[in-house]
């Protein structure tokens, strides 16, 4: 398999549709309203901007369709079909409402190839509250259901923060009471709706990770936005378990970490060996790239520092020549990112480091590791994983 040529296309183009959406989560990074906003893409400009995502050539980026909620775009479908009649692949990341459930034949005849669905916690009161929509954990879960049922591949979302982390290990339970293989974790970045005063500190948030790590033993595929300290966390502790190495010479964890895993193992038993998690070395502007409803591109949608406008100028031509992507890309970083061992297969969030600092190419905040301190080889962590 060739590697993905990360400098030249990105894997993932999200882009929002609209922003009109019949929810309003507490954490929304797009401040989403009801009814769409002025200056949206018109549906020429969205056929074009479908068209600027084939001049990439092939194999092409998965286009995903995102919001606010995509289905609350009177076109979506038209697009969908032009996207299709060009072989790009298409997403779907449609908010977990009873507007959802009333599209899914939709979704199963245009042929979308794989939706998201975001479940925040496994009590639907909680779900239902950071959501704000009375029924959007009902919903979610009853299109979950009925789409793997139906063969399309689904993948769920769960967005941590103070109001969500205690109930990770009932979610990895209900990812397996529902068919559900891959789990998208989003680590907080205050941006949009979303309050610092829900953020976890670093200890935690590597507690997260480290938690993380033991749910991918369950068999399900762990990725996350916005948190690749995982990344290396996981590397580190899939090394442990090839070498014999004792796991608290590489990560440090604490109360929250041995919380969340005791609750795991009462929930789920004891795990396999298999670890199956994501480390593909992707970060905002470096294999992700985001269009926003009125044709502005950033790095992703977490980290608000706009590089040109598909209305100016051609996608391809702004993601390979934009210089803010050209050092994202290179990880030109900055603090302790900057000096980091992991730095290519991490890279801290972008989007965080701006959100905190003012600067994209800062150290991120979140992550609790001081570069040099280990004592291994990062090469022979790397090679770990790939054997």
């Amino acid at each position: 398999m060739h590697r993905w040529p990360l400098d030249e296309k990105p894997l993932l183009v999200f882009w929002e549709t609209t922003k009109a959406c019949p929810l309003a989560c507490i954490h929304c990074r797009a401040n989403a309203i009801t009814r769409p906003l002025p200056g949206e893409l018109s549906h020429a400009e969205a056929l074009d901007l479908i068209r600027q995502v084939a001049e990439f050539g092939r194999p092409y980026p998965v286009l995903v369709l995102t919001g606010g909620d995509p289905l609350m775009r009177s076109d979506l479908w038209e697009l969908v079909e032009e996207a299709r009649s060009l072989g790009i692949p298409v997403a779907m990341a449609p908010s977990p409402s009873r507007q959802l459930l009333e599209n899914i034949d939709n979704i199963v005849r245009e042929g979308v190839s794989a939706v998201s669905i975001s479940i925040d916690h496994p009590d639907p009161e909680v779900h239902d509250s950071v959501r704000r929509y009375q029924g959007s954990w009902e919903a979610a879960t009853t299109a979950v259901r009925e789409l793997l049922r139906r063969g399309v591949s689904v993948q769920v979302n769960t967005a941590v923060m103070r109001s969500t982390v205690r109930g990770l290990p009932g979610m990895a339970r209900l990812l397996r009471e529902l068919g559900v293989r891959t789990w998208e974790v989003f680590y907080l970045v205050p941006v949009g709706r979303a309050g610092a005063e829900e953020d976890l500190s670093p200890a935690e948030w590597e507690d997260v990770s480290a938690f993380l790590y033991e749910v991918s033993r369950y068999g399900v595929r762990v990725r996350t936005s916005e948190g690749p300290m995982f990344r290396r966390v996981a590397l580190l502790l899939n090394y442990a378990s090839r070498t014999g190495a004792e796991p608290s010479g590489l990560v440090r964890t604490g109360k929250l970490y041995l919380e969340l895993v005791d609750e795991l193992r009462k929930l789920m038993g004891e795990p396999g060996p298999q670890a199956l998690f994501e480390t593909s070395g992707t970060r905002d502007g470096k294999g992700i790239i985001f269009i926003s409803h009125d044709g502005m591109v950033y790095p992703s949608g977490f980290l608000p520092v706009p590089v040109g406008s598909v209305r100016r100028g051609r996608l391809v031509d702004i993601y390979r020549g934009s210089p803010l992507l050209r050092r994202l890309r290179a990880a030109e970083l900055r603090g302790r990112c900057g000096a980091c061992e992991f730095r290519e297969v991490c890279g801290g969030s972008r989007a965080r480091a701006f959100a905190y600092y003012g600067d994209p190419l800062a150290e991120d905040p979140a992550c609790a590791y001081r570069p040099g301190s280990l004592r291994v080889d990062v090469k022979e962590v790397l090679s770990a994983w790939q054997r």
